[in-house]
């Protein structure tokens, strides 16, 4: 009776090599069901059975006891099989900078050894709180065509975005600085926006520049201001993008771009919290928090001496690693709707949607322009289009585009469309998408591991 009764309480997994300790671990949490493992195999086997909701996780696991190299892999496979799952990490070894990488790379929150009982159990009751609010929150929540997710303007259902959002809510209360990495039009600005509005500085403002659009001679005055004077021009006293973001947030996008002398500047502000204009000599003291973002790979850069090292750990504190539009499972269909109804109030009130052979094109496009290039054709498609339904016409694809000639391609294409449509719709949930799917578990897991795809 007591095993039954104890089924039916919130699942916690343990996943600690130390024996003894995972005893006693156990013996404490006599309100939750309490799985253990002792390695990562055994942990990715039973979150696969059990689906736990939170996992405390010790990063020091074998065969690397004494490094975090396996913690780190266990870390990274248990996000991608669930990624609603809230992990608990633990680590000896560098705690400092084990935790910050953790917590970066997708844990909820994290505990230093030796454990302290009490202050464990207090992270795993919150834990478990905040993913009973997530489940309320989507039980009450309508969202009928854009999905909204809790980080302002970012629309998607796709859980490597969703995954992306807790981390930035997690770090956003923090002063650390943050810098996202990814292609043009992926949205670095909106997250920007989103870690802003989800910090105590949100009554404050958000100050964006696009340092790569200003001539390299006017960026430096644009960024510190100038006095009168200064310069043929400056017939007044301007401050700069620093200075007008004073108690909020300085977005520095496509920060790649800027010039190596004037990396040395930026450097020192972020250094000392102070600015002096150009042509100015009085120091005034700024209290920002600083977000920046670029498409270029500044490991590169470094290593050519195109980028300062000592200014990228300064900015990098936290990274943020954004995907293409194609690797977020089924966002192209979302983001399409939504502006499709956004447009179509503004511009052409009788489009009603899209024809099913455009959001099948809308899904198997590869968007190398990400969102940007899929709001401007979408855009031009509502202006365009003759009928109520967008088609693949009005979008200026054909209804042949990308769809393979091959039978056996057609259908693997459609099996994976299909596969990954119910991973994004149950968030992860191998079980629920095999019910979707009309399968069974172990078939769902034969399927994803003929087509290599990752939960």
């Amino acid at each position: 009776m007591a095993s039954e009764q104890q089924k039916t309480l919130p699942k916690l997994l343990i996943v600690e090599d130390d024996l003894g300790l995972q005893k006693q671990l156990k013996w404490s949490y006599d309100q939750f069901h309490v799985l253990c493992a002792s390695n990562r195999d055994e942990a990715l086997a039973l979150l696969r059975a059990e689906e736990p909701d939170v996992v405390t996780l010790d990063l020091g696991l074998p065969p690397d006891p004494d490094g975090v190299s396996e913690g780190f892999k266990a870390l990274d496979e248990m996000l991608k099989l669930k990624p609603d799952t809230k992990i608990i990490v633990a680590s000896g070894h560098g705690a400092k900078e084990s935790a910050l990488q953790a917590v970066s790379a997708g844990a909820w929150d994290f505990y230093q050894k030796p454990v302290d009982i009490d202050e464990l159990h207090l992270i795993v009751k919150r834990a478990f709180h905040m993913r009973a609010l997530e489940m309320q929150n989507k039980k009450v929540q309508s969202t009928p065509v854009d999905g909204e997710m809790p980080l302002g303007t970012i629309i998607t259902g796709s859980p490597e975005m969703l995954r992306i959002a807790r981390t930035i809510e997690r770090v956003a209360s923090t002063g650390a600085s943050v810098l996202l990495l990814g292609a043009s039009g992926t949205g670095k600005e909106l997250l920007a926006r989103g870690l802003h509005d989800a910090s105590d500085r949100r009554d404050k403002p958000f100050v964006a520049i696009n340092c790569g659009a200003i001539p390299e001679n006017l960026l430096e005055s644009e960024l510190f201001g100038h006095e009168k004077g200064a310069f043929t021009g400056a017939f007044k006293t301007t401050e700069g993008k620093i200075e007008l973001a004073d108690g909020g947030t300085l977005f520095l996008d496509e920060v790649g771009d800027i010039p190596i002398n004037l990396q040395v500047k930026l450097l020192r502000f972020l250094q000392e919290r102070m600015i002096e204009r150009v042509g100015g000599r009085k120091a005034i003291p700024v209290d920002v928090r600083v977000v920046c973002a670029t498409h270029r790979d500044l490991n590169r850069m470094m290593a050519d001496q195109n980028f300062r090292d000592d200014l990228y750990y300064r900015l990098a504190e936290i990274t943020v690693n954004i995907p293409p539009l194609n690797e977020r499972t089924g966002d192209s269909v979302l983001l399409a709707k939504h502006f499709a109804h956004r447009f179509a109030k503004e511009m052409n009130p009788n489009i009603k949607g899209f024809s099913n052979a455009a959001l099948t094109v809308i899904d198997q496009h590869n968007w190398p322009g990400n969102v940007r290039e899929l709001e401007n054709r979408v855009k031009r498609a509502v202006i365009m289009a003759d009928g109520k339904f967008i088609t693949p016409d009005d979008l200026e694809f054909s209804n042949d585009d990308e769809l393979p000639l091959n039978l056996k391609a057609a259908r693997e294409q459609a099996d994976r469309k299909a596969i990954k449509r119910a991973i994004s719709r149950t968030e992860g949930n191998i079980s629920s998408a095999a019910k979707l799917l009309g399968i069974s578990r172990p078939t769902l897991y034969d399927l994803l591991k003929q087509y290599e795809l990752q939960v």
